[in-house]
C-alpha cells in the first residue's frame, strides 16, 4: 500500500466528497485539494473538514467562502495529494476512467456506509414528492414520500455509487441517464439513519 491514511472511515467519507466536488490541482511545489460545498450546509462543511483532518494526520482544512457564490472551498495544501487520490489526472473525470486502487477498493468495502454518506453529501439529496390521486369516492388524495438522490454524469462513479448500495441492501433504480433514486421505504429509513438531509 504506497500511502496509507490515518483513520480509513474519514477517509472513505472524504474520498466520496473527493468524487463529486473535488479536485487535486499542482500548485508548484505542492498539490492543493480543493472540495466545494454550497454554504447553506455548514454542518456538512464542518464534517468534511474534520474528515479531512482525520484522514490525512498533521494536514489543516482551510474553509474559504467564494467572494461572489453561495459556495465555499475546503482546501488543503499537500505533495502527496496524487498519492491520496490516485484518481487525480488531467480533464474532467466524467471524460475519463475512474478505477479505484486494491488499497481504496478494501476501505470503501469496509467503510461503506461513510463512502455512501460522502458521496450524498457531494452529489445528492434527499427530498420530498408530494402527488395527488383521484379516488373512486370523488375525492382527491394528496400523498407524499421521501426520496434520495444522486446525480453524476461520470458513469463509472454512479456504478460505485450503485455497487455500494448493493453492499448495503439498498434498492435504487436509474431516473434517468444521470440520476440514481432511492425511494423503498425500508432503503430510504437505512438512508436517513446514516445520512439524513443536508444541513
Amino acid at each position: 500500500m504506497p500511502w496509507e491514511p490515518g483513520d480509513k472511515a474519514a477517509y472513505a467519507y472524504l474520498f466520496g466528497w473527493y468524487l463529486g466536488d473535488g479536485c487535486v490541482s499542482d500548485v508548484g511545489r505542492a498539490y492543493q485539494l480543493v472540495i466545494t460545498c454550497d454554504s447553506r450546509y455548514p454542518a456538512i462543511i464542518e464534517e468534511c473538514a474534520r474528515a479531512l483532518e482525520a484522514a490525512v494526520p498533521g494536514r489543516r482544512a482551510r474553509v474559504r467562502p467564494h467572494k461572489t457564490h453561495n459556495f465555499v472551498r475546503i482546501e488543503s495544501g499537500w505533495v502527496n495529494w496524487p498519492e491520496a487520490f490516485p484518481q487525480h489526472a488531467r480533464g474532467r473525470k466524467h471524460e475519463r476512467p475512474i478505477a479505484l486502487e486494491l488499497w481504496q477498493l478494501a476501505i470503501v468495502a469496509r467503510y461503506p456506509w461513510e463512502f455512501l454518506r460522502g458521496l450524498i453529501h457531494s452529489d445528492g439529496c434527499r427530498t420530498t414528492n408530494t402527488f395527488k390521486t383521484k379516488l373512486p369516492s370523488g375525492r382527491v388524495a394528496e400523498y407524499s414520500y421521501t426520496r434520495y438522490f444522486f446525480s453524476n454524469v461520470s458513469a463509472d462513479i454512479r456504478g460505485l455509487f450503485c455497487a455500494t448500495c448493493d453492499q448495503l441492501g439498498l434498492r435504487w433504480t436509474k431516473s434517468n441517464r444521470r440520476n440514481i433514486s432511492i425511494s423503498h421505504r425500508t432503503s430510504v429509513a437505512l438512508l436517513d439513519e446514516h445520512v439524513g438531509p443536508k444541513a
